[in-house]
């Protein structure tokens, strides 16, 4: 899965529908990663208890382009996972196993994009698109 192209985030971030499909696409990961409510935050750009609970229910709403930038690549790692991992369990658990490799430095991936930058997430993702091919 590629990232979207920076013009077509700035023009999916002004569409309401656009907000919708990727908050259902974040809470279905969310569910598979069996992320908690503040880990859902951290990676949503750390907003607020009531913005989160408010995009839970996958309104319309036209999401800020670093939103939408973000469930890019949590969507991404996802997939990536899981082209990676046959198994599906295995490609859900392997966020939070401890890994040596150098961007996690011991810890796990999700440690590290709960590191909060956007950064965060696509070194994760940088790791998994070159452990592809």
């Amino acid at each position: 899965m590629q990232l979207l192209e920076q013009p077509k985030l700035k023009e999916l971030a002004g569409n309401p529908q656009a907000g919708r499909v990727a908050l259902k696409g974040f809470f279905g990961v969310a569910e598979a990663w069996e992320l908690t409510a503040a880990e859902g935050r951290v990676l949503l750009g750390g907003i607020g208890k009531t913005a989160y609970y408010k995009y839970r229910a996958c309104p319309e709403i036209a999401l800020p382009r670093d939103a939408l930038e973000r469930i890019s690549f949590v969507l991404g790692i996802y997939k990536a996972l899981h082209l990676l991992f046959p198994d599906g369990a295995q490609a859900d658990a392997w966020i939070r196993r401890a890994n040596s490799a150098p961007p996690f430095n011991g810890q796990s991936a999700l440690d590290r994009m709960l590191g909060g930058s956007i950064m965060d997430l696509a070194a994760v993702r940088q790791y998994l698109d070159f452990m592809r091919g």
